[in-house]
């Protein structure tokens, strides 16, 4: 059960921490991660703000700084599951007036099948697939403006076969946009720290006028994850 402790900063609203017990049964590691999304102002924030997860501010804050999500853009969301990101798209893209005339268009794929979301078109599709981007360009309307992914290869235990299986599913999600952008457009990725990082900066450098490692404030600070933001993308 979990237990409040008194808040003695003499604040008005008090901020309360919960320390979760360890259960029979359950191992340290996830009493851990329990007690860490309990106290953690982002998942409470995705709560009330009805967002499928605190990932959701993640996107928000790097938008912020390079505004990609535009009115009329058109945007892939790869991994896109369980859907935070197309929900911070969706008020972004679809919005009206814009002055390009064109009309926006949000497409999630995903290995497994999600429920549903407003304003955006999800798929159940392995984009490594052979003719996957055929199919994303088909279901666009045409190629993308934005190509966004925070996907993460199942975790291993073991710190740098999991930062080599990041970095190969980034490489992949990058040949992806490589087939589908328009040019100028954007690519966002996840990636981890642990030294492959290199490859990938070099591909995208050949691809793309503009290519920045961000660490945005919802991105916790003991993780070793960061994003990757390539602009001006060169056909």
């Amino acid at each position: 059960m979990a237990k409040k402790t008194k808040n003695t900063s003499g604040r008005g609203e008090r901020d309360l921490k919960i320390k979760v017990k360890s259960a029979r049964g359950r191992k340290l590691s996830s009493t851990l991660w329990l007690q860490r999304q309990l106290n953690d102002p982002y998942v409470r924030r995705a709560q009330d703000d009805g967002y499928r997860g605190r990932a959701a501010y993640k996107i928000l804050e790097l938008n912020e700084k390079f505004n990609f999500l535009t009115a009329g853009a058109r945007v892939v969301d790869l991994g896109c599951a369980p859907g935070g990101w197309c929900q911070v798209a969706v008020p972004r893209v679809n919005s009206l007036g814009t002055k390009s005339g064109k009309v926006g268009k949000i497409v999630g794929v995903d290995l497994q099948v999600m429920e549903s979301i407003s304003g955006c078109d999800l798929y159940q599709l392995d984009f490594m697939d052979e003719g996957a981007d055929d199919k994303v360009k088909e279901w666009l309307g045409g190629k993308a403006d934005v190509v966004m992914s925070d996907m993460a290869a199942s975790s291993s235990g073991h710190k740098q076969t999991d930062h080599l299986k990041i970095m190969a599913l980034c490489e992949a999600a990058a040949y992806f946009a490589f087939d589908v952008l328009e040019d100028g457009g954007t690519f966002i990725a996840k990636t981890l720290a642990g030294g492959a990082e290199g490859d990938l900066q070099k591909l995208l450098k050949q691809k793309f006028t503009k290519v920045a490692n961000v660490k945005p404030p919802a991105s916790r600070a003991n993780s070793s994850e960061k994003f990757v933001v390539a602009t001006g993308f060169r056909g």
